[in-house]
């Protein structure tokens, strides 16, 4: 079972669907039994993906069998504590998206639930593969299904926004898939193999001039999933029409297949490249962080506000990723989790409310904590976890990021900080006018506080949100062996010193142009990353 664990994690949702064939739709009750006893089946058997040997650099639980043999093409699958984290979140959230759709969907129950069994499959197969062919017939799986959750069960321009979502992220798929044969066939002809080992691939010195294309094909694909300003165009649009279980797997899991793209394949294949177009992302971060704030202020819809926050969080975590040093990398795979935890949580809310009044007018609403007094304490908690209060799971992805990015750039640190900033302004200001006030709409006063299903939706994520924001050392520990494969392959500055303190075991060759070197690192405890830290910063004449 330990040498399957990751193939029945992967295909326990797809058995809930293919049951789910087999029920009549007449026996809505039995669907909803079976396909949350799956999902929840689903997260059940990826926990014992955390017990991992945190210290070993090497991938886990790795599968591997032959698929195309004739373009050699594997069935290979691992997971390294970045991907297992991630994992850990979509089961989660996929369970807890299932639960949620309880009482919200009413129309085609049937094949509502078969779509998010295998919307959840491609997201798992996606975090799994070490075949980059497998990966891109996971990541086009995905497609599918979302664009079936928004153009039957969402509402307002549904069939816009669906259509919207799909020819974007299909557009930059393409473009990936030519990125990934140029790699394929660049392999071959170096090593005489033909293979979409993507391990194969991260040990290739990619010649610079080949690297930026692959870079930019890449770059593409990947920033239209995070979404990236300017390609964030379809985001607000797919959130607001998406039923509440869609935003909420949208937000959690689908943007990270960007930011998992760019660590797992950019970084280290291209690395030439990561460092020429630093300044390019870096620039394009800093501008989603404060535009995607300054939109939120203005909205009236509170859904579409929700969304313009993941346009300047996911910004903040593209500018931890491309500071490329150990802490920075760090923060931004923690507050990929904390997004995912954090806006997951907003959309169910705004879920809650819209079943309830069925709208999302931000005036609509106002002294709704008289009336839901468990639901205002809720919302504040996830609130306060979205801003980055300290003790709460935000604060350290964001201390980390500003860490991070502060020793290679002060004014990129600057800039990001203001973003915070904004981002408290819009969150407290809609949390005032929907909870504060006097009930002066009738149809207010009568609201029902959260039940007990509800509340398990939110159970969960409150726990997380305070064991990260109090105690965040287990997942950083797991964490250390990932980025340390990353920072070095991509930063020469850090390399030597991470293999030096046992940080990592290296097995890349050397990039066949380094990068300049990066300024100092912070020296911050990161459970394994500070002694690393210390050793790679460049040491100052006359000073320690």
């Amino acid at each position: 079972m330990t040498y399957h664990l990751l193939s029945i994690v992967l295909f326990t949702p797809l058995a809930g669907a293919l049951v789910l064939l087999f029920v009549p739709r007449a026996q809505v009750d039995a669907i909803r039994w079976i396909a949350n006893a799956f999902a929840l089946a689903g997260f059940v058997v990826s926990l014992p993906l955390w017990n991992f040997d945190v210290q070993a650099a090497q991938w886990h639980f790795v599968e591997k069998a032959e698929w195309i043999p004739s373009i050699g093409a594997t069935y290979y699958l691992g997971v390294d504590g970045f991907s297992i984290l991630l994992i850990l979140l979509t089961t989660l959230m996929g369970f807890i998206s299932v639960l949620s759709s309880w009482e919200a969907i009413t129309d085609r129950v049937k094949e509502y639930y078969i779509v998010l069994l295998v919307l959840q499959t491609g997201m798992l197969g996606a975090f799994m593969s070490l075949d980059f062919l497998l990966f891109f017939l996971f990541w086009e799986v995905m497609l599918v299904p979302m664009y079936f959750v928004i153009g039957i069960w969402g509402g307002g321009r549904r069939l816009y926004s669906a259509i919207k979502f799909f020819l974007y992220t299909l557009v930059g798929s393409v473009v990936m898939l030519l990125g990934i044969l140029a790699l394929y066939f660049y392999n071959h002809t170096v090593t005489g193999v033909y293979t979409f080992d993507v391990t194969q691939f991260q040990q290739l010195a990619v010649p610079f001039n080949i690297q930026r294309w692959v870079f930019l094909a890449f770059f593409l694909g990947f920033a239209i999933k995070v979404p990236m300003f300017p390609f964030h165009t379809w985001l607000p649009d797919a959130h607001t029409d998406a039923p509440t279980a869609g935003s909420v797997i949208l937000a959690a899991v689908l943007l990270k297949m960007g930011t998992y793209g760019f660590i797992r394949f950019s970084l280290p294949i291209l690395p030439e490249a990561s460092h020429y177009f630093v300044p390019l992302i870096v620039w394009l971060s800093v501008i989603g962080i404060v535009y995607g704030a300054l939109v939120a202020l203005a909205q009236t819809d509170w859904k579409r506000l929700v969304a313009y926050s993941s346009v300047s969080h996911m910004g903040m975590v593209m500018l931890g990723m491309f500071a490329l040093t150990p802490v920075a990398l760090t923060g931004s795979i923690v507050q990929q989790l904390n997004h995912g935890i954090s806006t997951g949580a907003l959309f169910l809310i705004v879920g809650i409310v819209y079943e309830r009044r069925h709208t999302r007018e931000i005036s609509d609403y106002g002294g709704l904590s008289k009336v839901m007094p468990v639901f205002a304490v809720v919302f504040l908690i996830m609130t306060l976890s979205s801003i980055g209060l300290p003790a709460l799971n935000g604060f350290i992805g964001e201390l980390l990021i500003l860490a991070g990015v502060f020793v290679v750039n002060k004014l990129w640190a600057a800039v990001a900080a203001s973003g915070i900033v904004l981002g408290a302004a819009y969150m407290l200001w809609l949390y005032q006018r929907t909870m504060f006030g006097t009930v002066d709409k009738p149809e207010n006063a009568k609201l029902t506080d959260l039940n007990l299903r509800e509340f398990a939706t939110f159970a969960p994520l409150i726990a997380l949100a305070v064991w990260i924001g109090i105690y965040p050392a287990p997942l950083l520990r797991r964490l250390d062996t990932s980025v340390a494969r990353v920072i070095t392959r991509v930063n020469s500055v850090y390399g030597p010193a991470l293999a030096k303190s046992n940080c990592t075991t290296p097995t890349a060759p050397a990039i066949t142009r380094p990068p300049a070197p990066t300024p100092g690192a912070p020296s911050l405890d990161l459970t394994g990353f500070a002694a690393c830290a210390d050793e790679a910063a460049p040491k100052k004449p006359g000073g320690k």
